[in-house]
């Protein structure tokens, strides 16, 4: 089956080669590149026009956020089948091939229809993204936020759209990415996408590896974003409610209770506390522990690496807890101009 893989680039001139080399290095290549340009100022529509080693074209939308830029690539495309990755990525050289895969079409099938009828072939198709870390900030990171593969449920995983392929059709049914939603678009894309197709065939060997956020300030704004897009949208209300609860009740109290409570009261309160914490970062722990073992980092820098895990995720909690209402206050401005007009 031929295929279009699409992205959408804005500012990119720095990441953009890393990407376009790892393009040109698949087993498999895509039959067609479509990349929408948001309106990029730094050299990255001169590396796109210069490229010359597969099929490309470069779609100039100025000011398209994510969403729209996506769906004029996609729209744009001429083939059936939609692989979608992102900007800032490398993909690895078996990505599109695995993917195929996926599909149910081996190695040098995508171009030829007659390897598989389209009764045989998955609606959608999940790969997976590793961490791509350079630094010791950057391990701890993506200990602290990325699931390590024995983690995901494949009946239940939702893909990045930085690894993903799907019918031209099925995004057409579902009506593309949502481009009133600026963070979390892929989220409700694929919600919509299993909604209408069922699971995604999840290929775990379709790889992107990607580097996580590289400061304390930088992994605020994302998830800060994050959080927003999750208010707009109306997601994930009881899991925020949770993390409201666990921070501005149950914290308070049990600091309270082993400040100036009984003794007795005050050793739970530490014990409830301590287990606590132990169950909220066991994941991140267990996930350094592998990253660490091929990393090779001094003891230094794995001391500061086990240091790191905790503030990074108190400082993704507070951006959440501010981030949400801001996105629910959106929703609600929304809602009344939409009936007063």
């Amino acid at each position: 089956m031929k295929t279009s893989l699409i992205m959408t680039v804005l500012n990119e001139a720095k990441s953009l080669p890393t990407l376009l080399d790892s393009i040109a290095a698949q087993t498999v290549w895509p039959d067609e590149v479509v990349i929408c340009d948001g309106g990029s100022r730094d050299g990255t529509l001169d590396l796109l026009r210069a490229e010359t080693r597969f099929p490309l074209r470069v779609i100039e939308a100025p000011g398209a956020n994510i969403s729209r830029g996506r769906n004029l690539a996609i729209a744009a495309a001429t083939h059936e089948i939609i692989a979608v990755t992102d900007a800032g990525v490398r993909l690895d050289a078996h990505w599109l091939e695995r993917l195929g895969e996926a599909w149910g079409v081996g190695r040098g099938a995508w171009s030829d229809s007659s390897h598989a009828s389209r009764s045989t072939l998955h609606e959608t198709a999940a790969g997976f993204f590793l961490p791509d870390p350079h630094t010791t900030f950057e391990i701890a990171m993506s200990a602290t936020v990325l699931p390590a593969l024995r983690e995901i449920k494949p009946e239940t995983f939702l893909p990045s759209s930085r690894s993903v392929a799907f019918r031209k059709t099925a995004w057409q049914a579902v009506g593309g990415y949502p481009e009133w939603l600026d963070y979390c678009e892929d989220l409700i894309f694929d919600l919509n996408l299993r909604a209408h197709c069922g699971p995604f065939a999840f290929a775990p060997a379709a790889i992107v590896y990607f580097r996580p956020r590289g400061s304390l300030r930088s992994f605020y704004k994302q998830y800060y974003l994050y959080a927003r897009g999750d208010g707009k949208a109306q997601l994930f209300f009881k899991r925020h409610m949770i993390r409201y609860a666990t921070y501005i009740l149950a914290l308070p109290v049990l600091l309270g209770l082993m400040a100036f409570g009984p003794t007795g009261l005050g050793v739970l309160a530490g014990i409830a506390l301590a287990l606590g914490a132990a169950f909220y970062l066991k994941a991140p722990y267990q996930r350094l522990g592998s990253l660490m073992a091929t990393a090779r980092l001094s003891w230094t820098e794995q001391l500061k690496t086990i240091a790191l895990i905790p503030a990074i995720r108190v400082t993704g909690d507070i951006a959440k807890m501010i981030g949400y209402p801001v996105g629910v206050g959106w929703r609600i401005q929304a809602r009344s101009v939409k009936r007063q007009t």
